[in-house]
């Protein structure tokens, strides 16, 4: 394993400097650098240090990449239970504990619409797949057609409706902490 390399991708990955991470783990710069390069091994109590400044821990670092999951199929898809009358949704993605966003397919019968979300933090898109639907935020309300997305900051209260009488509407619903 490159580790020095696996540390600069990991530091670059979260945006961060060589000098913030030798701030975080009271450590010299140059000793992050050199441990970049691989010119230096650091200690395991340094090395802890410096996973941890990047946000990680020494079980994800030393964790094999091979068992990460890229793909889900369509049989991974969680279902949730206990929505309103007409309204199906599937979590698009298992197991995503590390990630920063929620991704969902909802189908939404004619008429049919989702309960109210109150304000939490994140941001929220939409990509309305077929259909047409009515997004609610606080007490503007915006109409969508087939092909239309949209994005908001989740500071509002928010639903979605389907407008049509007759129409199944599809939409993929993406929530990003």
């Amino acid at each position: 394993m490159d580790m020095g390399d696996k540390i600069r991708k990991l530091r670059l990955s979260k945006g961060m400097t060589q000098e913030d991470v030798a701030s975080r783990a009271d450590l010299a710069r140059s000793f992050i650098s050199q441990v970049e390069s691989d010119k230096t091994s650091p200690t395991v109590d340094n090395l802890e240090r410096i996973i941890k400044a990047v946000g990680s821990s020494l079980n994800a670092f030393f964790s094999d990449y091979s068992d990460e999951k890229i793909v889900y199929k369509k049989d991974d898809r969680v279902p949730l239970y206990d929505m309103p009358p007409g309204i199906n949704i599937k979590m698009l993605m298992d197991e995503i504990e590390d990630k920063e966003l929620d991704a969902y397919y909802l189908l939404l019968e004619p008429n049919a619409e989702t309960d109210v979300e109150d304000y939490h933090n994140g941001d929220e898109f939409g990509f309305l797949i077929s259909g047409s639907l009515s997004l609610f935020l606080d007490d503007k309300v915006y109409r969508l057609e087939e092909g239309d997305c949209f994005y908001f900051k989740a500071d509002k209260k928010h639903h979605v409706k389907n407008t049509s009488e007759e129409f199944e509407s599809r939409l993929l619903w993406i929530k990003f902490d």
